[in-house]
C-alpha cells in the first residue's frame, strides 16, 4: 500500500482505514504512562528510547506508521526508519488529533495524557 503524501504524514482517517484493513502496523512511541492512559486500538507499544534496540521486531512486510501525542517523536522515528529502508509514515497531530476527531481510544475511559 502506498500513500501519496510526500511528507509521509497521514491523517487519523487514513490511519484508521489502513489499520482496520490490516494494511499497516501502528507503533505507539510514547512513554508507558501515556500508553496506559489511553491508546489507539490495534497499536503496538515500543517507547521511542527502545525503538532502535527493538528494530528487529518492526515488520518490513507492510508500511509502518508511528504515532505519539502530537507528532514530534513519531516524525523522528519515521525519519530514522525511512533512512534504514522501512516504508514508514507518522500520524500527523498524533493521538491528540485522533481523539479530537472522535476516533476510539482504549481502554474504556481512555484519554490522552500530557507528555
Amino acid at each position: 500500500m502506498q500513500f501519496a503524501d510526500p511528507a509521509h504524514e497521514l491523517t487519523p482517517t487514513q490511519v484508521k482505514e489502513a489499520l482496520d484493513t490490516g494494511d499497516i502496523v501502528l507503533i505507539d512511541v510514547r512513554e508507558p504512562y501515556e500508553w496506559e492512559a489511553g491508546r489507539i486500538p490495534g497499536a503496538t507499544h515500543i517507547e521511542i528510547e527502545r525503538l532502535a534496540a527493538r528494530a528487529d521486531e518492526v515488520p518490513t512486510d507492510r508500511p509502518i506508521v508511528f504515532h505519539c501525542r502530537l507528532g514530534v517523536r513519531s516524525a523522528m522515528a519515521m525519519q530514522a526508519f525511512r533512512a534504514s529502508g522501512w516504508d514508514a509514515y507518522h500520524l500527523g497531530g498524533g493521538i491528540e488529533r485522533w481523539a479530537k476527531e472522535g476516533l476510539p481510544l482504549e481502554p474504556d475511559g481512555g484519554y490522552v495524557a500530557d507528555h
